[in-house]
C-alpha cells in the first residue's frame, strides 16, 4: 500500500518514505510508528497501543515514545508546536491529522481505488507464507575501513544476488532491505516492517592489513541468533574471503533455516501447522530411511499439499518417499512405487520447473529404473539451477560412479561434502566416495570410505551392505563378515539381487565382482 500526503509518499511494501524525488531514511521504529499512525488516521492511537505494536509490549519509558515521535516529526518537517501532521493528545496518545490518500499497491495488482490495507496485507502474507523469508541488511563498518569501506555494502549485495537463486527462500529486494539499518534491539521491528522471518547481517572491520567479517542469521520473531560465523584474513586476500563468505553462507542457510523451521514447527500446536512447517517436519522424518518415519513424512507432505496444493516441494517430498520405498524394498510392488515417484516428481516440475529439489527428485526416479543417462540429465539441471545445491551434486556424483565415470564422480562428491559437511545424507556421500574407488579397483581406499559411511549417523542398511562388499573386495574377511551380520540383523531378507537393483552398476565386470563377494558373504 502507498499513502500520499503533502509532498510525501509512504510505500509500506518497500519500506520507503519519499519526499518529492528524495528518499528519507527512517529508523525501523520510527518507520513502524508512521505506518501505525497513518493506517489508523481516523482515530487516536494510544501510548499503550504504540508500545504494543512498535515495541512488541516491551517495557519502555514515556521518553522513548516521545523521542520516536520527535524523530518522526523532524523527518516530516513537523514539530511539537505546529503539529500539522502528528497531533499530541496529552495524557492519551497521538493522531495522524494530515490529509492522506491511499493509492494502489506497488505491484500494480490492485484497482485504482483500492484502500483496504487488510486485503493487501493478507495477499502479501499468502505470497510469503509458503516459504521462509529473509532480508539481507547492509553490514556495519567498524572504523573507517579506508579504501575497503565499500565491503560493508558489497558483501550483502552479493549475498542478495546469490540467495535469490534459492527458490525455496523469499529474499527481500535490496531497495527495501538497505533502507533499514539495524541495532541489536530492532530485529523484531525490521521483521515486522519487511514481513520477513529472518535477517542476515554482519560487521566488517579492517585493521592494519587484515580484514575480519562477522555474519549472523537472526530470527526476527525473538531476535535470537540462528547461526553465526567469523571470517578473517589478509587484506590482499579479500577476493578469496568474499568467495568463501558467499559459499559458506549459502551452504549454511540451506542447512540452518530448514532445521530452525522444523524446530519452530514442533513448538507449534499440531493442528496449527502451516504448509511450510508441515513440509519441514516431513523432511525431519524423510532422511531416516525406515518405514515408520516414511509413514510420518508421507502424512506431513500430504498435509502440506492439502494446505497449499501448488506447493511444488511437498509434491517432490512425496516423490522422494516413493523413491525411498522402492530403493529400500519396503514393498513387493516396486513398479507401482516407481510410477508414484515419477507422478509426484512430474507434478512438482509442472508447478515449479526451476526448483532444484524438484529436479533432483525427478532425476532419482530414473535411477530406480537403471536409466542413468536420463537421471544425469535431470540432476545436471538441478545443479545448473543452483550450482551450490549439495544434494543435487551428491546425487549426480553417485550416478556418475555407477556409470563408471569415477574421476568426475570424485570431483563432484568432494565438492558436495565441502558444501554440506553436516548434510543429513552425508553418510551417502561417503558411500559414493567408496564407489568411486571400487570403480577403479582401489579396494583399500574403498573399504576405508565405506567403513566411515556405515558408521555415520543416519546410515541405512544398504550402506552397511556396501561396507561388507568393500571389505570383502579388500580381502578383509573379518570386517566383511561383521558388516554382513549387521545387515542380516537389520533386514534378514536382503539379497545380492536387491543390492544390484538399488545400485545399478553399469559395468558388467564391476557388477560381477561385487556380486561374487556378496555371494560369498551369504547374500
Amino acid at each position: 500500500m502507498i499513502y500520499e500526503f503533502g509532498n510525501f509518499k509512504l510505500d509500506i511494501a518497500t519500506a520507503e518514505l519519499h519526499d518529492g524525488g528524495e528518499i528519507r531514511a527512517l529508523e525501523p521504529q520510527v518507520f513502524a510508528l508512521l505506518v501505525l499512525l497513518i493506517e489508523n488516521r481516523e482515530r487516536l492511537v494510544s501510548r499503550d497501543e504504540i508500545i504494543e505494536k512498535v515495541w512488541d509490549r516491551r517495557i519502555v519509558t514515556d521518553a522513548a515514545v516521545a523521542s520516536r515521535v520527535k524523530s518522526l516529526r523532524q523527518a516530516l518537517g513537523d514539530n511539537g508546536k505546529s503539529q500539522r501532521i502528528i497531533r499530541t493528545i496529552h495524557g492519551q496518545g497521538y493522531r495522524f491529522v494530515a490529509n492522506a490518500k491511499a493509492l494502489r499497491a506497488t505491484s500494480g495488482a490492485w484497482p485504482e481505488d483500492a484502500t483496504d490495507t487488510a486485503v493487501v496485507t493478507a495477499v502479501e502474507h499468502s505470497d510469503r507464507a509458503s516459504r521462509p523469508s529473509l532480508a539481507v541488511l547492509p553490514f556495519r563498518l567498524i572504523g573507517d575501513g579506508g579504501r575497503y569501506a565499500a565491503l560493508a555494502i558489497v558483501l550483502p549485495d552479493e549475498l542478495i544476488t546469490e540467495l535469490s537463486r534459492l527458490r525455496w527462500l523469499f529474499i527481500t529486494a535490496r531497495a527495501s532491505s538497505f533502507r533499514l539499518r539495524e541495532s541489536d534491539s530492532e530485529f523484531r521491528e525490521i521483521g515486522r516492517l519487511l514481513r520477513v522471518r529472518y535477517c542476515l547481517w554482519g560487521t566488517v572491520e579492517v585493521l592494519d592489513r587484515r580484514v575480519a567479517v562477522s555474519v549472523e542469521l537472526v530470527d526476527t520473531a525473538d531476535g535470537g541468533i540462528v547461526w553465526a560465523n567469523r571470517f578473517s584474513g589478509q587484506i590482499d586476500d579479500v577476493h578469496a574471503i568474499r568467495e568463501d563468505i558467499r559459499l559458506r553462507v549459502l551452504r549454511e542457510l540451506e542447512i540452518q533455516i530448514p532445521i530452525h523451521e522444523a524446530a519452530r514447527a514442533r513448538r507449534s500446536a499440531t493442528e496449527n501447522l502451516d504448509a511450510w512447517s508441515a513440509y519441514h517436519l516431513g523432511l525431519q522424518h524423510l532422511y531416516r530411511f525406515n518405514r515408520l518415519d516414511n509413514a510420518a513424512a508421507t502424512a506431513l507432505f500430504h498435509r502440506a499439499i492439502v494446505l497449499d496444493p501448488c506447493f511444488a516441494r511437498a509434491h517432490a517430498g512425496l516423490s522422494f518417499i516413493h523413491f525411498q520405498t522402492a530403493f529400500m524394498r519396503f514393498t513387493d510392488d516396486i513398479s507401482a512405487e516407481i510410477v508414484q515417484a515419477r507422478r509426484f516428481a512430474e507434478r512438482g516440475v509442472e508447478l515449479d520447473p526451476l526448483d532444484p529439489f524438484v529436479n533432483f527428485t525427478m532425476g532419482r526416479t530414473y535411477w530406480l529404473e537403471g536409466d542413468l543417462d536420463s537421471s544425469l540429465g535431470w540432476l545436471d539441471r538441478s545443479t545448473m539451477i543452483s550450482p551450490h545445491y549439495a544434494q543435487g551434486i551428491y546425487a549426480r556424483a553417485w550416478t556418475e560412479a555407477l556409470a563408471m565415470r569415477a574421476q568426475e564422480a570424485r570431483v563432484h562428491i568432494d565438492l558436495a561434502m565441502r558444501l554440506s559437511p553436516l548434510d543429513p545424507l552425508h553418510y551417502a556421500m561417503l558411500a559414493t566416495r567408496a564407489f568411486t574407488h571400487m570403480a577403479v579397483g582401489e579396494d583399500v581406499e574403498a573399504a576405508e570410505w565405506a567403513e566411515r559411511a556405515a558408521r555415520s549417523p543416519g546410515s541405512h542398511v544398504l550402506i552397511a551392505m556396501i561396507a561388507a562388499a568393500a571389505h570383502a573386495l579388500k580381502g578383509d574377511a573379518v570386517r566383511g563378515s561383521f558388516w554382513a551380520q549387521n545387515v542380516r540383523k537389520r533386514n534378514v531378507a536382503l539379497t545380492s539381487a536387491d543390492f544390484n537393483r538399488a545400485f545399478p552398476i553399469k559395468s558388467d565386470s564391476m557388477r560381477t565382482r561385487v556380486q561374487s563377494v556378496l555371494g560369498k558373504l551369504g547374500f
